[in-house]
């Protein structure tokens, strides 16, 4: 999970602009979709990763952040461009799927 960052409240602005598009996988332990998406997730991050921002929220440590992007389904990744959220998928969705989102917006 090298190319993936872990975000709490202190690093998140500064991560999810680092990059022009950023992804931000907001997360659960306990969520099964959720765990069945981290390798896609990690896979994504191997492929894209020097040109999109890989996060994760773990929803259960980091409360503010899913209340402040009303995060009310998990996993949710939220597709964020120039600090704004573009476009958002739920649940399990296959990695071709996936990019495909992320590369609408770079």
């Amino acid at each position: 999970m090298a190319n993936i960052a872990e975000l709490t409240t202190t690093n998140f602005k500064e991560t999810i602009t680092s990059k022009e598009v950023a992804i931000v996988d907001f997360w659960a332990p306990w969520c099964g979709y959720c765990v069945r998406m981290m390798p896609v997730f990690e896979a994504l991050a191997e492929e894209m990763g020097d040109k999109v921002a890989f996060a994760k929220v773990n929803t259960d440590e980091v409360v503010e952040l899913a209340k402040e992007y009303q995060i009310e389904v998990l996993p949710t990744f939220a597709i964020i461009k120039n600090g704004e959220v573009v476009d958002r998928k739920i649940g399990y969705i296959p990695q071709n799927e996936l990019k495909a989102a992320i590369e609408a917006h770079l």
